[in-house]
């Protein structure tokens, strides 16, 4: 007979997202590739001086990517000029900010400007996985109860725990077309609910 019972809870925490992190793009064409990246050096420092004014501090703006890419003409044989890129990523603390920044980010850079993912996160995520691990906890707990008093038997003391999943809340992305149109019309962004889900395994002892 045995002396012990194997369950699994699951807990689950949410909490509304408090960062809104835009991944931006500045592309400038040049004839040869100075005149590009001294285009695109131009964009990015006025893109910079946007972030700025609308209080994006230091440590929440970030270059994730820089470079040079020839361009062919239609034939594709013959080099028709150069494009230059450089990808920054700005983490917005202020949600109502979100619009206004993108609304001066096309105004100071134009066509420059591409804006390729907007995604929602929680700034820490530790205090809501530590909801979910206790709730799983619980439910566990409770689970094994039921199955002890169905057998007649008193529940023990834990013998054994395992993690069987957890992860941290997934970022909500809103990209292509969708970040496109934000960025032609500022739209308001709408944070919702971030969930994060803990599994854990238990053994109790059954008295």
């Amino acid at each position: 007979m045995a002396h012990h019972v194997d369950v699994v809870g699951t807990g689950a925490a949410s909490a509304t997202p408090d960062v809104v992190v835009l991944e931006t793009r500045f592309s400038c064409d040049g004839r040869d590739v100075a005149s590009a990246l001294s285009a695109c050096t131009d964009a990015v420092t006025a893109a910079i001086a946007a972030a700025v004014e609308h209080q994006v501090g230091d440590h929440d703006r970030a270059s994730t990517g820089i470079g040079v890419n020839q361009r062919w003409d239609n034939t594709g044989a013959k080099i028709a000029g150069y494009t230059a890129f450089h990808t920054l990523r700005f983490a917005v603390r202020d949600q109502s900010k979100v619009g206004p920044l993108i609304a001066a980010l096309a105004k100071v850079t134009g066509n420059a400007f591409g804006l390729d993912n907007v995604s929602l996160r929680v700034s820490d995520p530790a205090p809501l996985a530590k909801q979910a691990r206790e709730a799983a906890m619980a439910d566990a707990r409770a689970k094994a109860g039921e199955y002890a008093a169905h057998a007649g038997r008193a529940l023990g003391q834990v013998v054994r725990v395992s993690e069987e999943g957890g992860a941290f809340p997934m970022p909500k992305v809103l990209g292509g077309a969708r970040a496109m149109a934000m960025a032609e019309s500022a739209m308001p962004v709408e944070a919702g609910e971030s969930t994060i889900t803990s599994s854990v395994r238990v053994r109790f002892a059954l008295d």
